[in-house]
């Protein structure tokens, strides 16, 4: 693809659009605190930038992975940490099914590098919050997490953030699924 086709006002539309879709189904969250992670908020941005991915390509799927979370943290309360940590958690979840999906476009080919993806991304978002995230949040506030040191903090809540991210990664993949046919109908009849 040119980059005149790649800059098209379409598909620069079609960008925007998900960046906004992305950014306001993320505020509603479902709480999910697994193992006392009161912390940890269940939500479904991230479906539109799987989808978009598939739809348009990988690397317009980290770019509304990017836009999407760089919204984000114009209001973050910290310092970035949760968003960085879902715009690599997320890249990493979306990059291998939708490289793979632009040479074997077929359903198999989607649930297969789906869910491979969901065990990647969900161990991938252990070490974020461990090496990220809980430092940045234990900085915040003095220098622990709820009284505990990053270690202990990590060792006490890394069984509720592998399970919610597994569910979080699988949920996004079944609700990608579930909606891309129809969307790629409608992108099809743009001609994007």
């Amino acid at each position: 693809m040119s980059s005149k086709n790649f800059f098209s006002a379409k598909r620069m539309a079609l960008i925007g659009v998900f960046v906004a879709l992305s950014y306001a189904v993320s505020f509603l969250e479902i709480p999910m605190p697994l193992f006392g992670a009161t912390f940890l908020k269940l939500d479904f941005g991230n479906v539109f930038i799987s989808l978009i991915a598939f739809l348009l390509g990988p690397i317009e799927g980290v770019i509304v992975c990017l836009l999407k979370e760089g919204l984000r943290c114009l209001t973050s309360t910290s310092l970035c940490a949760g968003e960085l940590a879902n715009f690599i958690t997320t890249s990493v979840f979306i990059l291998l099914p939708s490289i793979l999906y632009k040479f074997r476009r077929n359903l198999k080919t989607v649930i297969v590098t789906l869910s491979i993806s969901c065990v990647i991304a969900t161990g991938v978002a252990l070490l974020v919050n461990r090496f990220i995230v809980f430092p940045v949040y234990a900085h915040l506030f003095g220098g622990n997490i709820f009284g505990l040191t990053v270690v202990e903090a990590f060792n006490a809540f890394y069984l509720g953030i592998l399970i919610f991210n597994f569910i979080k990664t699988v949920s996004v993949a079944l609700l990608t699924m579930l909606l891309y046919k129809r969307l790629s109908n409608l992108i099809k009849k743009l001609e994007v």
